[in-house]
């Protein structure tokens, strides 16, 4: 392959960066699946997202240090090739298309069950497939095209969470309506902060790390960014306050005024939230948002796999076609491939139900926690790495703070939780599922004998 011909389009401002990363953890399974998470863990289950907000923070850090150094695009595949070995990338570069392989389909159902209640006479299924060509047409057409209606579309999720926060502060405040100040009645007042006791929120946290996943995403596009060296430290410093602003805020504010035991999966529960306070209003609204949620994170989802899926193929750990880019230097068979996998994941919601949607977005969360692993681990051996050669640190233009404590915790937490998913019965098939889709590629690729160092990468 001519490499000019195979460099991916850097149509990526800066603004596009932060807010892809952003469109990609606002899902609707951060509006519909949180529901989930209470319902299982109690008021607590906003400590669950202070922890989750932690981990991103550190996966962040240690992703902005490899991607400011080494900016390339599909990064973190060829930074486990690179820094771990070529096999435990394979495995956790098709692990990682499998994390939102098996997301993007519910974002998909999620957006056609709104618009199915908007117009019954078209099903869930039709309108689920319209979206999905939607968002082909988006990651297909041109890089900067996708950017730019990310952008809009998380203003969008942004506004909607910011008025949410608004209002619910007014209520709990007794400043709107009849029911006077809240406090923490409501907080402390259906068996405390842990219900169901506190290791219900460590059972739980693989959802939780769902909802955060996408914000690695920022590491696939830096090298369809332009000048990663600035832009990319700005878009995680950033992007981490947002996360917690965006994510902790709310959720305490939700478990304040709507009482726990009422919250399931059935509706956005923030929607229920201002509705049993009288902001009827809030309903139509947050239906919308939801829609644009669905959307927006299928774009992103389909965006991060394909890329992954092109790094792949790029180092011979995928079939070569799936490398080949179009005249808009997108990886339109890639994009395909994914696409192919979505519809796939589709048909079994729609055969099987609403149940398989739990183990959708477990597998996708234990998929993506192997994936955050992989970039931390990458860092620790890239800083060893360095520090072997008697590369001087302070050159780096973007260090991770607290080396290497930071890194062993992002490591070590996201292990537990993972393996915490066995002992939850809802979530343990997505366990069996998860880890031979790990594994099955990393044998496969070792015993194929291409288990050599992928390419040689110069810090930038």
């Amino acid at each position: 392959m001519n490499e000019e011909n195979q460099q991916l389009n850097r149509g990526l401002k800066s603004r596009h960066l932060q807010l892809i990363a952003l469109g990609g953890i606002i899902g609707s399974g951060y509006f519909l699946g949180t529901g989930y998470v209470i319902e299982k863990a109690g008021p607590g289950a906003f400590l669950a997202y202070v922890l989750g907000g932690l981990i991103v923070l550190c996966v962040m850090y240690c992703l902005g240090e490899l991607a400011v150094a080494v900016p390339i695009s599909g990064s973190f595949v060829k930074y486990a090739n690179d820094y771990i070995s070529p096999s435990w990338a394979c495995g956790v570069g098709w692990s990682y298309w499998v994390t939102w392989v098996s997301y993007v389909p519910s974002e998909m159902i999620a957006a056609g069950i709104i618009m199915n209640n908007f117009f019954p006479a078209i099903s869930s299924v039709s309108w689920a497939v319209l979206f999905g060509v939607i968002v082909t047409g988006i990651n297909i057409v041109n890089v900067k095209s996708f950017g730019e209606m990310e952008f809009w579309l998380s203003i969008i999720k942004i506004l909607a969470i910011l008025l949410f926060i608004g209002l619910a502060l007014l209520t709990a405040l007794g400043i709107t309506g009849e029911h006077g100040f809240i406090g923490t009645s409501i907080l402390l007042g259906g068996g405390g902060l842990f219900p169901k006791g506190i290791w219900a929120i460590f059972l739980t946290m693989v959802i939780i790390l769902v909802n955060f996943q996408g914000s690695e995403i920022i590491g696939l596009a830096a090298g369809e960014s332009h000048e990663p060296e600035k832009t990319i430290p700005i878009a995680i410093r950033n992007i981490t306050r947002r996360i917690i602003a965006l994510y902790v805020i709310p959720v305490f504010l939700l478990v304040s005024i709507l009482p726990w035991g009422k919250i399931g999966l059935e509706s956005s529960v923030f929607a229920e939230a201002l509705d049993s306070y009288g902001f009827k209003w809030a309903s139509g609204i947050f239906s919308f948002v939801v829609l644009t949620a669905a959307i927006s994170c299928s774009s992103s989802g389909l965006y991060g796999c394909t890329r992954a899926l092109h790094a792949l193929s790029v180092q011979n750990m995928a079939p070569a076609f799936l490398g080949k880019l179009n005249s808009n230097k997108i990886p339109q068979n890639a994009t395909f491939l994914s696409l192919f996998g979505c519809w796939v994941g589709i048909i079994a919601y729609t055969l099987m139900g609403e149940g398989i949607y739990k183990n959708l977005l477990a597998l996708s969360g234990f998929s993506g926690a192997i994936a955050w692993i992989s970039i931390c681990w990458s860092q620790l051996n890239f800083r060893r790495r360095l520090e072997k050669e008697s590369f001087a640190i302070e050159q780096l233009k973007f260090k991770t703070p607290f080396f290497p404590y930071l890194t062993h915790f992002a490591i070590w937490i996201q292990v537990i939780c993972l393996v915490l998913m066995w002992f939850n019965e809802e979530l343990r098939v997505a366990f069996y599922i998860g880890l031979p889709l790990l594994i099955i590629p990393i044998v496969w690729f070792y015993f194929r004998g291409n288990n050599k160092n992928g390419y040689i990468t110069e810090v930038g």
